[in-house]
């Protein structure tokens, strides 16, 4: 494992009001200017070759899409077929183009699924394998902090990791991970107590989320209530995402310590938001809302695309499997629209976070998303009244292989993670990696 200095070379309307048929067709945008070349093939064949490593320092000068006019509303569509969407046109970004160093932090990582900072400056990470490696003072331990004997099937396995946010005092992290019982896969998320670089003393916060080989959400992170939200998956049981007595296809919000919100929308209940197909993304834009990136379906009900960006509101139902993207298979009057899809191309989308700390001032308060699949990362820019996408940017598309997860790290760089020994992807000498984006 090296340690060092390397260094590596569809839109939502501004209102959001209760949907039809009618008002679905004025909200799409299907952003077929983004398109990457290929279809949605997230849980089929592995993502295609990409190039070699790029040189140290790379200048991001890829197309900004801005968004056109929605189109005038025609027939209703049917559940076979998506309404006819503009083309966005592709403009030279205003500001010139970014200057951007890429340095390898960490080599040799095994799919890497989530990196998050302590306050006295370790790192923490995840291995889908069932590992927590720590990082002090930059040297990546041998030893991990935890093994765990994880179902690591297809998309399960170690996924998210947060730390309370007083850590400082409490050293709890929480894992989430997936687990087999009998013929059956679940998935829980579990509190750990860090004690001299190990994981110990765990108690269980919530279990038995269903659990499947794809579709097991898996992101958390505590928001800026104090609270830890959970993102999971439909574990391939699509019509559970609607059942709030479910735990599947759902963002869930629980007390540091399991236990129930007193304000969350549903009383007695985890569940914060549903109609979920599979969540992987959440961020808190400066202002506190919670955004969230989802993957569209990969064959699922004769469909594929339609990732979304969303705007999570308490409460709120999001649609899946009746409405995909903006595409209505069955009239659901109180489905909320995404900010944005990617219409019939794949971004698989995953972590995300926003830019807050100044260091690269042209992307200031924007979003931006690990993609999967695409083999990019993504930027969205946000209008003032954070619910209308007015730009959308793919960043290094390919450089890098299949990205899982951005985190703004408290130096104000960004880390991101590689996902190429994930088994979709095509590894190279160093794979995976953990790679710091800074100014140029």
């Amino acid at each position: 494992m090296h340690l060092g200095p390397q260094r590596a070379s569809s839109l939502r309307q501004p209102k959001k009001q209760r949907l039809t048929r009618r008002s679905f067709l004025l909200a799409t945008l299907a952003l077929p200017g983004c398109a990457i070349g290929i279809r949605r093939q997230e849980s089929g064949p592995p993502t295609p070759p990409r190039p070699p490593s790029p040189s140290p320092a790379a200048t991001v000068t890829a197309p900004v899409i801005t968004p056109t006019p929605a189109a005038t509303a025609g027939p209703s569509p049917t559940v076979a077929s998506s309404p006819a969407t503009p083309v966005p046109t592709p403009t030279v970004p205003t500001s010139g183009p970014v200057a951007i160093r890429v340095e390898t932090v960490l080599t040799g990582l095994e799919a890497p699924w989530e990196v998050a900072f302590a306050p006295d400056g370790r790192l923490f990470l995840t291995e889908r394998p069932g590992r927590v490696r720590l990082v002090v003072n930059g040297e990546l331990r041998a030893e991990p902090a935890l093994t765990l004997p994880v179902a690591a099937v297809g998309e399960g396995g170690l996924l998210g990791l947060a730390l309370h946010p007083n850590f400082a005092e409490t050293h709890w992290v929480y894992l989430y991970y997936t687990y087999s019982e009998g013929n059956q896969l679940w998935n829980r998320v579990v509190r750990y107590t860090e004690s001299n670089g190990r994981l110990v003393e765990p108690q269980v916060i919530i279990d038995r989320i269903p659990g499947a080989s794809i579709h097991d959400g898996g992101r958390i992170a505590f928001g800026p209530d104090g609270r830890l939200y959970i993102t999971t998956g439909d574990a391939r049981n699509p019509p559970a995402a609607q059942d709030r007595t479910s735990l599947s296809g759902k963002i869930l919000r629980v007390e540091p310590d399991g236990s129930i919100p007193p304000d969350n929308p549903f009383p007695g209940s985890l569940v914060w938001s549903y109609g979920h197909r599979n969540p992987q993304g959440l961020a808190w834009s400066p202002d506190g809302r919670l955004y969230a990136t989802e993957h569209g379906p990969t064959g699922d009900l004769g469909l594929a695309a339609h990732d979304e960006v969303n705007l999570i509101e308490p409460g709120r139902n999001y649609g899946w499997p009746f409405v995909v993207g903006t595409l209505v298979r069955q009239e659901l009057p109180d489905a909320v629209p995404p900010l944005i899809e990617s219409g019939n191309d794949t971004w698989a989308p995953s972590g995300a976070t926003f830019v807050t700390a100044g260091r690269i001032p042209q992307w200031q308060g924007n979003l931006l998303f690990a993609g999967l699949r695409s083999q990019a990362l993504w930027r969205v820019v946000l209008a003032p009244d954070g619910q209308t996408v007015t730009q959308l940017e793919p960043l290094y598309r390919g450089e890098f292989g299949r990205l899982r997860t951005v985190v703004e790290g408290p130096d104000g760089a960004l880390y991101v993670l590689t996902s190429n020994r994930d088994g979709r992807g095509s590894p190279q000498r160093g794979d995976d990696r953990l790679l710091r984006l800074v100014p140029g």
